[in-house]
């Protein structure tokens, strides 16, 4: 049973697999850049253990078809740095800064004002604007910035 040829062959050199292979054992990378680095090593073509579908590939990885597909062809168009590196994603950009971010955590740790047991995340909106820390910011910002330092214990 023949495989099929596919549209994005990945054929990785020698050099190439000992970088795959040793970024595989490194401790610190992102799930998603190693997830790459593993649909490459499958997908090589030069490589007794590689060549397999791409259907195959996402079963064995968790992943999807396209997701295969499209770091092939990265990899293809651009080489293996374009194939790992993760592209610009769309959306919209953090509307508050991470200084901004960081002065409302502060502001958190410290003595809530005269009258108060501690700080309420209405309270610390209404401090930041007094402070001039940011123009405007609900309490449920304030409440997703220090949930994400984990500050936020309510």
């Amino acid at each position: 049973m023949g495989q099929k040829k596919h549209k994005y062959p990945v054929r990785l050199s020698r050099q190439e697999r000992a970088e795959l292979n040793r970024l595989t054992l490194q401790g610190a990378i992102k799930v998603r850049k190693l997830n790459r680095v593993k649909m490459l090593l499958l997908a090589d073509e030069n490589h007794s253990n590689g060549h397999q579908t791409d259907q195959e590939i996402a079963e064995k990885l968790d992943s999807s078809q396209a997701t295969v597909e499209r770091t092939r062809q990265r990899y293809t168009e651009g080489g293996l740095a374009a194939a790992l590196h993760e592209q610009p994603r769309s959306g919209r950009p953090p509307g508050i800064s991470g200084e901004t971010r960081a002065k409302i955590t502060a502001l958190a740790c410290t003595t809530p004002p005269p009258g108060y047991a501690r700080w309420s995340l209405r309270l610390l909106a209404d401090q930041a604007v007094a402070l001039e820390l940011i123009d405007t910011i609900s309490h449920d910002a304030v409440g997703t910035i220090l949930k994400k330092t984990s500050l936020n214990r309510t």
